[in-house]
């Protein structure tokens, strides 16, 4: 068995909503997938020959039925997962079109900091303290 280092890491699009409020998006993982109940950023995998802005788009349209605007990359994060090594690419978006679908039975809720739901994938930690950093929040940012 190889150690999670050596793992090639698997790259995923993830979507950092922020409305007019300055609240985020964060979204349940679904049943059936790995840390079902667990909320997140939403995106997914980038796919062969495609970038991680169209990746982006993609995946938002699927899970949300919403197209994004202009997809900003924002940060960069690498996750060791017992099932997953992942790169996530994480990009701010302002704008979208369409209403909110919850395409997989997933759950949804806008959010400020510090975060009300949980728990949190350990993926979203990061980001959580990036938007304390930026907006000058101090404490803690989720429950555990």
């Amino acid at each position: 068995m190889s150690s999670a280092s050596e793992r090639v890491p698997v790259d995923v699009a993830v979507g950092v909503l922020i409305d007019a409020e300055g609240r985020f998006l964060l979204t349940s993982r679904p049943e059936g997938k790995v840390y079902a109940g667990f909320w997140e950023f939403p995106g997914g995998k980038v796919e062969p020959n495609e970038t991680v802005a169209q990746a982006l788009r993609r995946e938002l349209f699927e899970e949300l039925g919403i197209e994004i605007g202009a997809a900003e990359p924002w940060k960069i994060e690498l996750m060791d997962y017992p099932h997953a090594r992942v790169r996530l690419h994480f990009c701010k978006v302002r704008a979208w079109r369409g209403e909110f679908e919850m395409r997989e039975q997933q759950a949804m809720a806008w959010q400020q900091l510090p975060v009300t739901v949980q728990p949190v994938l350990p993926g979203t930690v990061p980001v959580l303290a990036w938007f304390a950093q930026e907006r000058g929040f101090t404490g803690a940012t989720h429950g555990v």
